[in-house]
């Protein structure tokens, strides 16, 4: 059984799970976000199975915590910190967000080399084309970079020394243990960096996917 954490609002929920970085789906209610992320096991499966790591083909859910979202919430972005992300983190732990976050973004790249340029628009006619989306997956990894304790600027999509040289720094920092209080002052924890770090990079692959077809 996964433990969970829901993120609430009026409007949005998040769910992710405590364990698993980058495994976390937004939907309207607590009970569509459940189910979104039981959805999405078999999508996160592959990036476990490529970090080394045995995923349950059929995951259920303990919640463990309920937070109120914010402003971030609701516009579709994952910002409560819950108790669990001030566990202090061991060497087990940062070795598992280290090969989570490399096996998330080996697969991003991987999809983004073979993706049609121009994706599919949304509903409402909207979403950035590919290699907007590499950009800002990209620009926003660097730009998370202050409030984990290193600043770099925002690589070019085709500048694979400067995207290297930000991922070094983020495993730097999320791959070693830490006491589980804020990496910088005013910054977040390693557990929720690893989350939001993986869960951005996951949400945009899955997007380019589904509007690849």
């Amino acid at each position: 059984m996964a433990d969970v954490y829901l993120e609430v609002t009026d409007k949005k929920v998040f769910a992710a799970s405590l364990d698993w970085p980058g495994w976390g789906r937004f939907a309207k209610s607590e009970d569509d976000a459940l189910a979104a992320l039981a959805d999405y096991g078999t999508r996160f499966a592959p990036i476990a199975a490529a970090a080394g790591y045995s995923f349950p083909a059929a995951p259920t859910f303990k919640v463990v915590e309920r937070l109120p979202g914010t402003a971030s919430t609701q516009f579709g972005v994952p910002d409560a910190h819950p108790d669990a992300d001030h566990r202090a983190v061991t060497k087990a732990v940062a070795d598992r967000q280290k090969k989570l976050l490399t096996a998330a973004w080996e697969a991003f790249a991987g999809f983004a080399a073979t993706a049609p340029a121009s994706l599919r628009k949304g509903p409402r006619g909207g979403g950035r084309d590919r290699d907007k989306m590499i950009d800002h997956v990209y620009g926003a990894e660097a730009g998370y970079g202050r409030k984990i304790g290193f600043k770099l600027p925002a690589p070019a999509i085709d500048d694979t020394a400067a995207i290297t040289a930000v991922h070094d720094e983020v495993l730097a920092v999320l791959g070693r243990p830490h006491d589980g209080g804020p990496l910088v002052d005013n910054g977040w924890t390693s557990r929720y960096a690893a989350r939001r770090y993986a869960w951005h990079v996951l949400d945009h692959l899955w997007e380019m996917q589904d509007r690849a077809e």
